[in-house]
């Protein structure tokens, strides 16, 4: 047992945590200080050199018993002391118990044989208390406190011992940054891997029934193990897999409908095609031939699947779903923060940044919450560095909005360049090259400046000097994402001129290139990093028999650290797809879809990620997704603006509705059919006289816009068809925009926060506490005055 890395040397003590330093580093005064501190404190201590590098020493930390009870209640963790007992209606029961059984079998389910069963989540809970603990259900003390929950104990511990004397010289982040340790981290539970069978021989521990469950790519289509992933990593993780799950699950029905929208047209009559008679205006000045309206069919067909009366229907279902999205999720995360015991949790007092206390040592001010004195920002101070910060992020959009600019003009340029190039397959098809090495320029401008974001969201951040890290966390994902949400959606600009393929082909390049990018630096770059440390290992004479003997807290000092800022990156990835997947939906239906496929592959390559790739990060608790729920809310407010001027502006509705209406051979009968078009291709088409362009062609040819003729009184002014389409277009957007706000509020109003039966429970189980911790206290009073040999009362004493 020693063997594995689990246990100190004697097979008895468990390892909770894990130190790790190098010999050559100076700062031997702090470590030794601050390892006797820590077995002040309770904690014991143990040395282990590394098998593969001389120079690295491996400090083991166990937590002993009466350690662990006393900063459990000192931390308020709650601990189960009694097994929940439900009140349900027999009628209901009785009646889920027939919906059972005439139901088949969910394939997307767990056998519940492969989960281990988690006693905490099916028992009451309260804060630890020593002087209660003959309240707590105690079978055996080495289990009592989980894995997690010892590793957050002695964390807690390593963050608030001194080092040196003086008020700010404590915690293991700041000796982490200032080279005294390089590494601390709990310790794995074991191997992800066994030489048996699961299912023959059971797992050998957490984190390979976790591989096996969850993390493996055959295991793509059953629900997570939220508990498990919970009692392993800690809520704040396990929340982000059920947030991450929950959206995948609701993007469903948004890629069925938008699959069906797609193809709704798709083998509808295209008048386009059949204009063998309209000759077009040529497109440059040179090498230009007049080509037949019938030949750009193919771009015509392209653009009906993406431009058709559905589109509307979907942008209002898409509004209408990221709210019931959004909705149910507070529900979902309501259930879960009452199964995990986080509705009474609050989070602690956060340490000051070490940059915050040096920055402002000389300026201290006493804390409200804690009454101590404090290094203190004055507020002058704070509102100059937020002005350059703001400065800074108005800079770097300006930055886009040149980058827009740019390949604006290159459009433009490219076109008539494509329009007059001398391979004819090239320019028979000028409408695609364009988009298409338009879209490749736009791509590569987003990735590389999405690497100069980072740098300069760090730079600003740092230079406001937040107070403590979830204040610096905070205000650099709003950066990243205000940088990052700007830089991607500059496609808008670019389709104005435009119709929606080219948006659309922007927006698929971009969902499929970016995803698989972000793919790779995810998992790709970590297993490259992990196999050339072991091909270190293999220069310095390690055999492979060599590593496989290796402790299990050398295994873990191999394998990749967690991002520095923990899951950030993660929910930047997938709020700025949310983003794409709402915002853009009209011009690009199949959204849904590709964003659907991508977070199917996205769940378990982050579980085999954290599983196998990663050291374990420390179990954090939490009760939300924090900030990143008001960027999806406001995401979802963008998306129903956004959708209504890409409806009204990029696409070809409105003016086939004004025409159906106004101009068409159905005009005043109320309806709408496929007749009620015929005509509109050529009303939409303006003429030009060729004589004008001085290029040697006589006659007339067909342009798209909305122009008097060179024979009118007023040649080439807009027509009323113009204002009219235009008028139409505007108040389009005002009543789409009021109608989805209006259905939107009403149904965010008819879903409570909170489901009913959660409430219920809540309130029972709060009653059903008190009258137990009485019991029980009442029994424990009578044991020991009868141990004692008084007499007693069944009164409270």
């Amino acid at each position: 047992m020693a063997s594995s890395g689990l246990f100190f040397k004697d097979g008895k003590k468990r390892i909770d945590y894990i130190l790790v330093y190098k010999k050559s580093s100076l700062q031997v005064e702090k470590r030794s200080t601050f390892e006797k501190n820590l077995r002040a404190e309770g904690l014991m201590l143990e040395r282990e050199p590394a098998v593969t590098n001389s120079d690295i020493m491996f400090v083991k930390i166990h937590c002993p018993w009466e350690t662990l009870c006393k900063y459990a209640e000192r931390m308020n963790i709650r601990m189960p002391f009694r097994k929940k007992c439900y009140y349900t209606d027999w009628r209901s029961k009785t009646m889920g118990r027939l919906l059972k059984s005439w139901l088949p079998r969910n394939p997307m389910k767990l056998d519940k044989e492969a989960l281990p069963d988690l006693e905490e989540t099916d028992c009451y809970t309260a804060p630890f208390s020593r002087a209660r603990i003959h309240h707590f259900t105690i079978n055996n003390k080495d289990s009592f406190f989980s894995n997690s929950t010892r590793s957050r104990i002695v964390h807690h511990m390593l963050q608030r011992t001194k080092y040196e004397d003086g008020k700010s010289k404590m915690g293991i982040n700041r000796l982490l940054n200032n080279g005294t340790y390089e590494a601390a981290f709990p310790p794995h539970e074991g191997s992800h891997k066994s030489r048996h069978p699961i299912k023959t021989h059971g797992a050998q521990n957490h984190r390979h029934l976790l591989y096996e469950r969850w993390a493996r790519w055959g295991m793509w289509y059953k629900y997570q193990p939220l508990d498990l992933i919970r009692r392993y990593f800690g809520e704040k993780i396990g929340l982000y897999f059920a947030w991450l799950g929950w959206y995948t699950g609701m993007l469903i029905p948004a890629a069925l409908v938008g699959l069906f929208v797609f193809f709704m047209d798709c083998l509808r009559w295209i008048p386009i095609c059949e204009a063998n008679e309209t000759i077009m205006c040529p497109m440059c000045k040179r090498n230009c031939t007049l080509q037949k309206l019938n030949e750009s069919c193919i771009y015509a067909k392209v653009t009906h699947l993406f431009d058709n009366g559905g589109t509307v229907f979907f942008a209002i279902f898409m509004a209408i779903w990221a709210t019931v999205f959004l909705e149910f999720w507070k529900r979902r995360r309501a259930v879960l923060t009452y199964d995990w015991d986080l509705i009474d949790w609050e989070d602690e007092e956060e340490e000051l940044r070490p940059q915050f206390e040096a920055k402002y040592s000389q300026v201290e001010r006493v804390n409200p919450i804690t009454g101590k004195p404090e290094p203190f920002q004055p507020f002058p101070d704070k509102l100059s560095r937020l002005m350059v910060s703001v400065s800074g992020i108005f800079f770097m959009i300006s930055l886009v909005l040149t980058a827009v600019f740019a390949v604006v003009v290159y459009r433009l340029v490219a076109m008539e360049q494509f329009a007059s190039f001398k391979w004819y397959f090239i320019k028979k098809y000028w409408q695609f090259a364009t988009s298409g090495t338009g879209v490749c320029i736009n791509f590569m401008i987003i990735m590389s400046l999405n690497v100069v974001y980072e740098k300069v969201a760090y730079l600003l951040t740092d230079l406001e000097h937040p107070r403590t890290e979830s204040e610096w966390e905070n205000s650099f994902a709003l950066k990243m994402f205000l940088f990052q949400f700007v830089n991607l959606n500059i496609i808008f600009p670019n389709s104005q001129r435009t119709h929606n393929p080219y948006l659309c082909l922007q927006m698929g390049v971009i969902m499929v290139l970016k995803q698989m990018w972000n793919n790779f630096m995810e998992l790709g770059y970590p297993l490259l990093q992990n196999w050339w440390s072991r091909r270190k290992m293999k220069r310095r004479g390690q055999s492979m028999e060599h590593k496989i003997s290796l402790p299990q807290w050398e295994k873990d000092w191999n394998l990749q650290p967690m991002n520095l800022h923990g899951l950030m990156d993660e929910y930047l990835e997938m709020v700025l797809q949310f983003g794409f997947t709402t915002i853009f939906v009209a011009a690009f239906p199949l959204a849904p879809l590709l964003a659907l496929l991508n977070n199917i592959i996205e769940i378990r390559l982050d579980a085999y990620k954290f599983v196998t790739q990663w050291r374990r990060p420390m179990p954090a608790r939490a009760t939300d997704i924090g900030i990143w729920y008001g960027i999806l809310e406001g995401i979802g407010v963008l998306a129903v603006i956004t959708n209504a001027f890409v409806i009204a502006i990029t696409s070809d509705y409105i003016p086939r509705f004004v025409y159906a209406y106004k101009y068409g051979p159905c005009t005043d009968q109320g309806y709408r059919q496929e007749k009620c078009l015929k005509g509109y291709v050529n009303s939409s088409l303006s003429v030009f006289d060729l004589s004008e362009l001085g290029m040697g062609y006589s006659g007339y040819c067909r342009y798209r816009d909305y122009r008097a003729p060179p024979w009118s009184s007023t040649p080439y002014e807009f027509t009323l068809q113009f204002w009219h389409v235009l008028a139409a277009r505007l108040a389009f957007i005002i009543v789409f925009e009021h109608l989805v706000f209006g259905i939107k509020s009403f149904i965010a109003y008819l879903i409570p926060d909170m489901p009913k039966d959660l409430c219920d429970r809540m309130r029972r189980e709060k009653y059903l506490v008190q009258e137990m911790m009485y019991e029980a206290e009442l029994e424990h009073l009578q044991r020991e005055r009868k141990k004692n040999g008084k007499q007693y009362h069944h009164e409270w004493p």
